[in-house]
Protein backbone atom coordinates (compact mmCIF):
# COMPACT_ATOMS: atom_id res chain seq x y z
CA UNK A 1 0.00 0.00 0.00
CA UNK A 2 1.14 3.34 -0.79
CA UNK A 3 -0.14 6.96 -0.20
CA UNK A 4 -2.21 9.14 -2.89
CA UNK A 5 0.36 10.70 -4.89
CA UNK A 6 0.61 13.33 -8.17
CA UNK A 7 1.04 10.68 -10.16
CA UNK A 8 -2.18 9.02 -9.06
CA UNK A 9 -4.08 12.75 -9.51
CA UNK A 10 -2.85 12.88 -13.48
CA UNK A 11 -3.66 9.35 -14.12
CA UNK A 12 -7.32 10.30 -13.04
CA UNK A 13 -7.45 13.47 -15.15
CA UNK A 14 -5.91 11.90 -17.98
CA UNK A 15 -8.17 9.44 -17.85
CA UNK A 16 -11.13 12.17 -17.82
CA UNK A 17 -10.35 13.07 -21.70
CA UNK A 18 -11.73 9.47 -22.56
CA UNK A 19 -14.53 9.81 -20.35
CA UNK A 20 -15.35 13.01 -22.60
CA UNK A 21 -14.36 11.11 -25.81
CA UNK A 22 -16.85 8.58 -25.27
CA UNK A 23 -19.62 10.82 -24.61
CA UNK A 24 -19.12 12.68 -27.43
CA UNK A 25 -19.16 9.31 -29.30
CA UNK A 26 -22.39 8.64 -27.21
CA UNK A 27 -24.17 11.93 -28.21
CA UNK A 28 -22.85 12.39 -31.94
CA UNK A 29 -23.58 8.67 -32.69
CA UNK A 30 -26.82 8.43 -30.76
CA UNK A 31 -28.03 11.70 -32.12
CA UNK A 32 -27.53 10.35 -35.55
CA UNK A 33 -29.38 6.95 -35.06
CA UNK A 34 -32.21 8.71 -32.93
CA UNK A 35 -32.72 11.13 -35.63
CA UNK A 36 -33.53 8.31 -38.11
CA UNK A 37 -35.74 6.44 -35.40
CA UNK A 38 -37.73 9.62 -34.03
CA UNK A 39 -38.86 10.10 -37.98
CA UNK A 40 -39.48 6.31 -37.86
CA UNK A 41 -41.88 6.93 -34.92
CA UNK A 42 -43.80 9.81 -36.88
CA UNK A 43 -43.54 8.41 -40.21
CA UNK A 44 -47.03 7.96 -41.90
CA UNK A 45 -45.92 3.96 -42.57
CA UNK A 46 -47.57 2.15 -39.57
CA UNK A 47 -45.10 -0.65 -39.49
CA UNK A 48 -42.21 1.91 -39.33
CA UNK A 49 -44.20 3.30 -36.41
CA UNK A 50 -44.33 0.36 -34.97
CA UNK A 51 -40.53 -0.76 -35.43
CA UNK A 52 -39.09 2.08 -34.39
CA UNK A 53 -41.27 2.21 -31.10
CA UNK A 54 -39.72 -1.73 -30.43
CA UNK A 55 -36.39 0.01 -30.53
CA UNK A 56 -37.16 2.87 -28.50
CA UNK A 57 -39.16 0.70 -25.93
CA UNK A 58 -36.33 -2.24 -25.90
CA UNK A 59 -33.22 -0.33 -25.23
CA UNK A 60 -35.31 2.18 -23.20
CA UNK A 61 -36.43 -0.29 -20.98
CA UNK A 62 -33.39 -2.52 -20.37
CA UNK A 63 -30.58 -1.67 -18.07
CA UNK A 64 -27.83 0.42 -19.96
CA UNK A 65 -25.32 -2.42 -18.15
CA UNK A 66 -27.24 -5.47 -19.74
CA UNK A 67 -26.81 -3.82 -23.21
CA UNK A 68 -22.72 -3.37 -22.26
CA UNK A 69 -23.06 -7.21 -21.36
CA UNK A 70 -24.66 -8.07 -24.30
CA UNK A 71 -22.66 -6.51 -26.91
CA UNK A 72 -18.91 -7.08 -24.79
CA UNK A 73 -20.00 -10.74 -24.08
CA UNK A 74 -22.27 -11.79 -26.80
CA UNK A 75 -20.85 -10.59 -30.12
CA UNK A 76 -17.76 -12.29 -29.79
CA UNK A 77 -20.12 -15.79 -29.08
CA UNK A 78 -21.38 -14.83 -32.89
CA UNK A 79 -18.27 -14.33 -33.87
CA UNK A 80 -18.11 -11.16 -33.97
CA UNK A 81 -15.08 -9.87 -31.92
CA UNK A 82 -15.04 -6.52 -30.45
CA UNK A 83 -12.35 -4.58 -28.33
CA UNK A 84 -13.32 -2.64 -25.25
CA UNK A 85 -13.40 0.81 -27.26
CA UNK A 86 -15.85 -0.91 -29.68
CA UNK A 87 -18.42 -2.47 -26.95
CA UNK A 88 -18.33 0.76 -25.20
CA UNK A 89 -19.13 2.89 -27.86
CA UNK A 90 -21.85 0.55 -29.36
CA UNK A 91 -23.44 -0.13 -26.03
CA UNK A 92 -23.62 4.03 -25.70
CA UNK A 93 -24.78 5.15 -29.16
CA UNK A 94 -27.97 2.41 -28.90
CA UNK A 95 -28.58 3.20 -25.42
CA UNK A 96 -28.75 7.23 -26.03
CA UNK A 97 -30.27 7.26 -29.49
CA UNK A 98 -33.47 5.31 -27.99
CA UNK A 99 -33.34 8.03 -25.44
CA UNK A 100 -32.74 10.99 -28.14
CA UNK A 101 -35.24 9.81 -30.51
CA UNK A 102 -37.53 10.13 -27.37
CA UNK A 103 -37.19 13.09 -26.48
CA UNK A 104 -36.92 14.21 -30.52
CA UNK A 105 -40.25 12.37 -31.54
CA UNK A 106 -41.93 14.75 -28.79
CA UNK A 107 -40.87 17.34 -30.08
CA UNK A 108 -41.85 16.85 -33.44
CA UNK A 109 -45.06 15.99 -32.49
CA UNK A 110 -44.98 19.43 -30.28
CA UNK A 111 -45.23 21.64 -33.60
CA UNK A 112 -48.57 22.71 -33.89
CA UNK A 113 -50.61 20.65 -36.68
CA UNK A 114 -51.58 23.63 -38.48
CA UNK A 115 -48.18 23.79 -39.96
CA UNK A 116 -48.11 20.46 -41.24
CA UNK A 117 -51.70 21.35 -42.76
CA UNK A 118 -50.14 24.51 -44.25
CA UNK A 119 -47.32 22.45 -45.68
CA UNK A 120 -49.75 20.02 -47.14
CA UNK A 121 -52.06 22.88 -48.37
CA UNK A 122 -48.77 24.86 -50.43
CA UNK A 123 -48.65 21.69 -52.19
CA UNK A 124 -44.86 20.65 -50.39
CA UNK A 125 -43.96 16.91 -50.40
CA UNK A 126 -43.38 14.92 -46.69
CA UNK A 127 -39.62 14.99 -47.70
CA UNK A 128 -40.11 19.06 -47.95
CA UNK A 129 -42.41 19.37 -45.10
CA UNK A 130 -40.77 17.94 -42.63
CA UNK A 131 -36.78 19.27 -43.26
CA UNK A 132 -38.23 22.26 -44.17
CA UNK A 133 -40.98 23.38 -42.11
CA UNK A 134 -41.22 20.88 -38.94
CA UNK A 135 -38.07 19.82 -38.18
CA UNK A 136 -36.58 23.70 -37.86
CA UNK A 137 -39.32 24.48 -35.35
CA UNK A 138 -38.93 21.34 -33.41
CA UNK A 139 -34.86 21.62 -33.13
CA UNK A 140 -35.97 24.60 -31.33
CA UNK A 141 -37.77 22.72 -28.71
CA UNK A 142 -35.30 20.10 -28.44
CA UNK A 143 -32.59 21.98 -27.49
CA UNK A 144 -32.80 22.13 -23.79
CA UNK A 145 -33.83 18.44 -23.08
CA UNK A 146 -31.15 17.37 -25.58
CA UNK A 147 -28.44 19.37 -23.38
CA UNK A 148 -29.85 18.05 -20.13
CA UNK A 149 -29.64 14.12 -21.80
CA UNK A 150 -26.17 15.15 -22.42
CA UNK A 151 -25.11 15.14 -18.96
CA UNK A 152 -27.36 11.89 -18.43
CA UNK A 153 -24.74 10.32 -20.89
CA UNK A 154 -21.19 11.84 -18.80
CA UNK A 155 -22.53 9.76 -16.10
CA UNK A 156 -23.76 7.06 -17.85
CA UNK A 157 -20.11 6.27 -19.23
CA UNK A 158 -19.05 5.25 -15.90
CA UNK A 159 -20.34 1.96 -16.25
CA UNK A 160 -18.48 0.98 -18.69
CA UNK A 161 -16.27 0.49 -15.84
CA UNK A 162 -17.73 -2.94 -15.81
CA UNK A 163 -16.20 -4.34 -18.86
CA UNK A 164 -12.60 -3.02 -17.93
CA UNK A 165 -13.27 0.43 -19.87
CA UNK A 166 -10.38 2.92 -18.27
CA UNK A 167 -12.45 6.21 -17.79
CA UNK A 168 -13.03 8.53 -14.78
CA UNK A 169 -14.87 5.43 -12.84
CA UNK A 170 -12.23 3.25 -13.51
CA UNK A 171 -9.01 5.07 -13.15
CA UNK A 172 -10.33 5.91 -9.67
CA UNK A 173 -10.73 2.16 -9.23
CA UNK A 174 -7.44 1.48 -10.31
CA UNK A 175 -5.77 3.87 -8.25
CA UNK A 176 -8.02 2.96 -4.75
CA UNK A 177 -6.91 -0.91 -5.58
CA UNK A 178 -2.81 0.39 -5.44
CA UNK A 179 -3.53 3.44 -2.52
CA UNK A 180 -6.37 1.96 -0.34
CA UNK A 181 -7.82 5.79 -0.21
CA UNK A 182 -11.37 6.34 -1.12
CA UNK A 183 -12.51 8.52 0.17
CA UNK A 184 -9.78 11.12 -1.47
CA UNK A 185 -10.19 9.13 -4.54
CA UNK A 186 -13.44 9.08 -5.16
CA UNK A 187 -14.41 12.57 -3.79
CA UNK A 188 -11.96 13.26 -6.46
CA UNK A 189 -13.52 11.67 -9.00
CA UNK A 190 -16.97 13.43 -7.92
CA UNK A 191 -15.85 16.45 -8.45
CA UNK A 192 -14.68 16.38 -11.74
CA UNK A 193 -18.21 14.34 -12.33
CA UNK A 194 -19.37 17.64 -11.31
CA UNK A 195 -17.61 20.21 -13.13
CA UNK A 196 -18.23 18.23 -16.56
CA UNK A 197 -22.02 18.29 -15.79
CA UNK A 198 -22.93 21.17 -13.37
CA UNK A 199 -22.20 23.69 -16.39
CA UNK A 200 -24.23 21.71 -18.50
CA UNK A 201 -27.32 20.87 -16.32
CA UNK A 202 -27.45 25.17 -15.95
CA UNK A 203 -27.40 25.75 -19.88
CA UNK A 204 -29.88 23.34 -20.22
CA UNK A 205 -32.21 25.28 -17.79
CA UNK A 206 -31.80 28.21 -19.05
CA UNK A 207 -32.44 27.29 -21.91
CA UNK A 208 -35.37 26.09 -21.18
CA UNK A 209 -35.75 28.83 -19.05
CA UNK A 210 -35.65 30.91 -22.19
CA UNK A 211 -37.85 29.06 -24.47
CA UNK A 212 -40.86 29.51 -22.02
CA UNK A 213 -40.49 32.84 -21.89
CA UNK A 214 -40.57 33.00 -25.55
Amino acid sequence: MRTFNIDDFWFIIDATQWTILLSLIAFIGGGAVGLLVALGRVSKRRWLRIGTKVYIEFFRGTPLLLQLFLVFFGLPILGVEVDIWYAASIALIINSSAFLAEIWRGCIQAVPQGQAEAASALGLTYKQEMMDVILPQAFKISIPPTVGYLVQIIKATSLTAIIGFIELTRAGQITNNTTFQPLIIFSLVAAIYFILCWPLSLYATRLENKFNRA
